[in-house]
């Protein structure tokens, strides 16, 4: 495989994670930093790649690569998001994909293919469903707080994950797994490591793209064809209807929304994060696609995808001006575009997201 590829990865990420470790220096935004160590392991994971290509891999090379790429990566950007959108009622979804994972980590405990794993899959299962308990909570009594109920598991569980991948046996030899194409695969790795990857990835990976698409509708004008509330105020059982229908009614709403956000796109009048959200929606849905196909066998389009990845999620991140006012040579005060007009629209943005929450929140 070439080295170009996971190079150009792995830089691209690197650039990113400056930037923003930049820009949470300068304004200690919870979503940059979580997004600053989703980049920073993106860029380990590209460049145990990269390196393996040019000399060969190794054992230490096929645990950084797996650790980093492969469990930690796709749930700190989801915890990213999950900050960037907890004033809003995104915690509901952050809640059923933690109870996604939970499930799917017990039904890993009760087969034989991970038998190996011992306890731990029960015990992700009743960490994630613990936390999705209490997300769900937060988020329905309007708190902030849920956020940080899923930071410290995103937390506790790349703990573990770093635990196991430095204290695990020496890997049969030759220390690593590749494809017919060439390419890593996690076949070499413990059980253990291989359900927390998917009790990580599925939150995280979803919750990237799922908050990103949720936050292009916020910001876009909206032609409502369904609707619903998620008014805590109601009966219960018309709450947990209301929930239910709300994820298809978004949808729909989305796409009905679209021809008036291309006619704001052509008159210049279309909020700055509905292109930027999207291109980080876009940047989420590429690996996630891909990596479905390499399950399958189809693994030589993993490293085009995961630079295809990083280029859309950095370009949402440049666009983004609402949410990053300027732009600045790093950790240095020079600015080199920072303008009064722009550090306005942002906080219009800012004080948007907070202010409809509360005062619409059946309707987002």
């Amino acid at each position: 495989m070439s080295v170009l590829i996971p190079a150009l990865t792995a830089l691209l990420a690197a650039v990113f994670t400056v930037l923003l470790v930049d820009q949470w220096r300068d304004r200690h935004h919870g979503f940059q930093l979580a997004w600053a160590v989703g980049t920073l392991c993106y860029t380990l994971g590209s460049g145990a790649d990269a390196v393996a290509a040019a000399a060969g891999w190794s054992e230490p090379l096929y645990r950084t690569w797996y650790l980093a790429g492969g469990v930690m990566t796709a749930a700190w950007l989801g915890l990213g998001t999950g900050f960037l959108l907890a004033r809003t009622r995104f915690g509901y979804t952050y809640a059923a994909l933690f109870l996604l994972g939970g499930l799917i980590a017990l039904a890993s405990a009760l087969s034989p293919k991970y038998a190996g794993a011992g306890p731990l899959p029960l015990a992700y299962a009743a960490a994630t469903l613990v936390a999705a308990v209490a997300v769900f909570w937060l988020a329905y009594r309007w708190s902030e707080a849920w956020v940080r109920v899923a930071a410290a598991l995103v937390a506790a569980l790349t703990l573990v994950g770093i635990a196991i991948a430095v204290t695990m046996p020496p890997l049969p030899a030759p220390g690593y797994s590749l494809s017919g194409a060439g390419q890593p695969t996690g076949d070499a790795m413990p059980a253990s490591l291989h359900v927390l990857a998917v009790v990580m990835n599925i939150p995280g990976g979803m919750a990237l793209l799922l908050g990103a698409v949720f936050s292009a509708y916020v910001f876009m004008p909206k032609h409502r064809v369904m609707a619903y509330s998620l008014d805590r105020g109601q009966p219960a059982g018309r709450f947990l209807a209301n929930l239910l229908l709300a994820l298809p009614a978004i949808a729909v709403n989305l796409v009905a929304s679209l021809p008036a956000a291309a006619r704001d796109l052509l008159a210049g009048r279309l909020h700055s994060r509905v292109p930027a959200t999207l291109l980080i929606a876009a940047g989420a849905f590429v690996p996630i696609a891909t990596d479905s196909l390499s399950v399958a066998g189809a693994t030589a389009i993993s490293a085009v995808a995961k630079l295809v990845g990083i280029v859309l999620l950095l370009a949402g991140f440049l666009v983004s001006t609402e949410v990053f006012r300027e732009v600045r040579v790093p950790f240095t005060s020079v600015r080199l575009g920072a303008t009064g007009r722009a550090r306005a629209r942002e906080r219009d943005a800012v004080a948007a997201e907070a202010a409809a929450a509360p005062a619409e929140p059946g309707r987002r």
